[in-house]
């Protein structure tokens, strides 16, 4: 199989740009190889429009439908899959800030299940609540800043904030975990590691780095459904991010075909069908397969945003519905799986009178632990 993928929406670690709150990655798929055959078919295209390459951007929704035909008519004869990944960019800065000071691991604050266990989606949510704008923008600051010191002052700072919001909260234990968690945070910075060593590590939290994960678990998702391996991967070529995706696709490809856990309840990890192939970059004017994926990519974009693409151009995007994959780093999208998930439990099993104490017993066992270090803050 043969993917080409680019991005759209790129700021880097600037998380909130108005203009441009979401970054998107697009992948095309397909059995053949686009740069060899759907160069011959693009090439009167281009010609007609008088381009050297079709970029959507430029070409705009009305000279984009004078060829709608011909590119469905591509899409047709070569087979073609589009895959969308998209992440929303200041949910990024709180989903970090939650993966930081509520890991458990150097939290003691926090209780083991809403970390380890699908409780932690039910926290962050109730958390993210007490997020303004402003906490979020210091919060993704203080993570990216690689001086200590700095660092530390502003996760204080934001640490103190949401704490003085928890009354917010309609639930009491909520309220006593959160508000807990976030004030020994805030004693003790240093223990948490809140923020990056070296200027080269915000590359690897950054949106892109994040989208570009969803990007190969699409295409191992893929190779696994169609049953072929990856011949080609072409990435579209730009300064900032190719080496950290390089870095990253290689670290998939040595731990191929693994697989572990992570908690009761949670997914398995899995590396199953991630390629071997290393992946290639290329300008976006040597590759007829990228110039495709940049008007997929375009075209679903502005659909996200609400805008019309025109009744020629829709059968290119329509005839994915049931053939494209999709996911999403979002608030919104892990209230929604997780919510669903939460809805559709089935009920527990009836547990025996031992079961019950033993249970008890860990909770208690647990909520001492956690006490300790609570008792410490108060003493403070």
């Amino acid at each position: 199989m043969f993917f080409y993928v680019d991005e759209s929406g790129h700021t880097g670690s600037e998380l909130f740009d108005a203009t441009q709150p979401v970054l998107y990655y697009g992948v095309i798929s397909s059995d053949v190889n686009l740069d060899v055959l759907a160069e011959d078919r693009l090439k009167p295209l281009r010609k007609r429009l008088g381009v050297n390459r079709l970029h959507a951007t430029q070409l705009g929704v009305g000279r984009l439908s004078t060829i709608a035909a011909e590119l469905v008519a591509i899409q047709k004869k070569l087979d073609l899959r589009f895959d969308l990944y998209r992440v929303n960019k200041p949910d990024h800065a709180i989903i970090c800030f939650y993966d930081q000071v509520f890991d458990q691991a150097m939290n003691p604050a926090v209780t083991w299940t809403s970390y380890w266990t699908p409780l932690r989606y039910v926290f962050l949510l109730k958390l993210a609540s007490l997020f303004e704008e402003d906490d979020a923008r210091l919060a993704w600051a203080a993570r990216i800043d690689t001086n200590r010191t700095r660092a530390n002052e502003g996760l204080v700072t934001v640490c103190q904030r949401i704490a003085g919001r928890v009354e917010q909260l309609p639930d009491a234990r909520s309220r006593q975990l959160i508000r807990d968690g976030l004030m020994w945070a805030a004693q003790n910075p240093d223990a948490i590691g809140y923020n990056v060593g070296h200027q080269n590590d915000i590359k690897q939290i950054s949106p892109n780095i994040i989208g570009f994960q969803f990007v190969m678990k699409g295409i191992a998702k893929r190779i696994l459904q169609r049953g072929k391996r990856a011949s080609r991967i072409v990435v579209d070529r730009q300064s900032e991010f190719n080496k950290a995706q390089k870095t990253l696709s290689e670290f998939f490809a040595a731990v191929s075909g693994m697989e572990g856990a992570t908690g009761p309840g949670m997914p398995k990890v899995s590396f199953a069908g991630m390629p071997k192939t290393p992946i290639e970059f290329a300008a976006g004017t040597d590759s007829a397969g990228l110039e495709l994926v940049d008007v997929y990519l375009w075209l679903s974009k502005r659909l996200f945003d609400g805008k019309d693409i025109g009744a020629e151009l829709m059968p290119l995007i329509y005839a994915q519905r049931h053939r494209g994959n999709t996911d999403e780093v979002s608030l919104r999208a892990i209230e929604t799986r997780w919510g669903r998930h939460f809805a559709e439990m089935p009920p527990l099993e009836e547990m025996s009178q031992e079961q019950i104490e033993m249970a008890r017993e860990i909770m208690a066992t647990e909520e001492q632990r956690r006490q300790i270090a609570v008792r410490g803050l108060l003493t403070t």
